[in-house]
Order: C-alpha cells, then sequence, then structure tokens
C-alpha cells in the first residue's frame, strides 16, 4: 500500500489510471478514503491511501472504451 498525494483538479478514475494503469480500479481507492468519496474533483495536497492492485484485476477495457 502506497500513499499519493493529490494534484489540484485530480478525479478518481484518473488517479486510478496514474496509479494502476487502469481506470476502472477507482473503486478500491474509494473505499480506502470514504472520507473524500463524496469529492468528485479533488483539491492538490490531498494524501489518499492507494491498495495493492488486485492480483486478478481484469485488463480488458469496458465495451464503450475499445476501438472498433
Amino acid at each position: 500500500m502506497i500513499v499519493y498525494k493529490t494534484v489540484q483538479g485530480d478525479t478518481w478514475d484518473g488517479i486510478s489510471y496514474k496509479v494502476y494503469g487502469q481506470a476502472n480500479l477507482m473503486t478500491l481507492l474509494l473505499n480506502a478514503n470514504p472520507g473524500h468519496a463524496g469529492t468528485v474533483i479533488l483539491s492538490g495536497n490531498i494524501s489518499l491511501t492507494v491498495p495493492d492492485k488486485p492480483a486478478d484485476a481484469s485488463e480488458t477495457l469496458p465495451p464503450w472504451r475499445k476501438d472498433d
């Protein structure tokens, strides 16, 4: 587990993509940081707990993100 310091304008899916390489794992971040879960666009310099990426995390994109 690591700590991520937010940058003004960070979003949960954006942070998830930065730390996990996958935006769809943002629920891990939300669950680990319930005090900030109601915030959509985060302020700068907030320390967030980043749980380890699950070994079974899917690397596939959701249908709306795939190129046809």
